[in-house]
């Protein structure tokens, strides 16, 4: 029960932080991020290339050093011939001893020479594949950059939208409020005109009202005879 709810409390938290995080610092963050992933990247691979660079110069002074042993035992040897020749037992053991100590040596040149190559090709790969990361990234890096123009765009249109969307709400309110209001002043004025028509055939029906009526009668029947007797005097009778 206690496991259900913390996974509650974390799901709901969760979502709340997702709500308050604002899209335009995602997006910044998300370069950010991206941006030092390809700073890190280079940074090896720059280390990668310049362990390559290292052993093209180990192999190049190894390359020397057998080079030179080979030379010097060459020409330890054809010393040693020569003391033979002249019949010369200790310069020929002396020159034949360093004959076989610069090729000691020289084994031990070419052996240190053939591990160098070796690494050196591995290096070599091992550049290739680190530029190769580096430009990826790179284009990748490029694909952000566009993609956060993108989403800036639509962000700013998202913002537009719902500003317009919330000033539609706001007016749309605000005619729900006013109509209500504009209904109640209607009703108020048909009810005052009723009950002044109630009103008027109450006084209608009673005898103030039927007396009231005859003397308006007899007052236009007075009105018309007078101005009959106006049209006679005129001539227009």
């Amino acid at each position: 029960m206690l496991t259900r709810i913390w996974n509650y409390l974390k799901t709901l938290f969760g979502m709340a932080a997702e709500r308050a995080m604002d899209p335009a610092v995602e997006i910044e963050q998300a370069i950010n991020e991206a941006k030092a992933r390809n700073q890190l990247l280079r940074n090896q691979a720059a280390k990668v290339i310049a362990h390559r660079t290292q052993i093209e110069a180990k192999i190049e002074d190894s390359a020397k050093d057998v080079g030179e042993a080979r030379e010097t035992a060459k020409q330890a040897l054809l010393k040693a011939d020569a003391a033979k020749t002249a019949g010369d037992t200790a310069a020929q053991s002396k020159w034949t001893t360093a004959a076989q100590a610069i090729a000691l040596k020289l084994q031990a040149s070419e052996s240190n020479l053939s591990g160098l190559k070796e690494q050196y090709e591995i290096a070599i790969t091992q550049a290739d594949s680190a530029k190769g990361a580096v430009t990826q990234n790179a284009m990748r890096l490029q694909e952000l950059a566009a993609k956060r123009m993108q989403l800036v765009g639509q962000l700013e249109q998202a913002r537009m939208q719902e500003a317009v969307n919330s000033a539609v709400e706001s007016i749309s309110t605000s005619m729900e409020t006013e109509a209500p209001s504009l209904d109640r002043v209607e009703e108020k004025i048909q009810r005052r005109l009723s009950e002044a028509q109630a009103h008027a055939e109450l006084r209608e029906a009673t005898p103030e009202g039927a007396e009231t009526e005859l003397r308006e009668a007899v007052s236009m029947a007075q009105a018309d005879a007078r101005l009959e007797e106006l049209k006679k005097e005129l001539g227009l009778a």
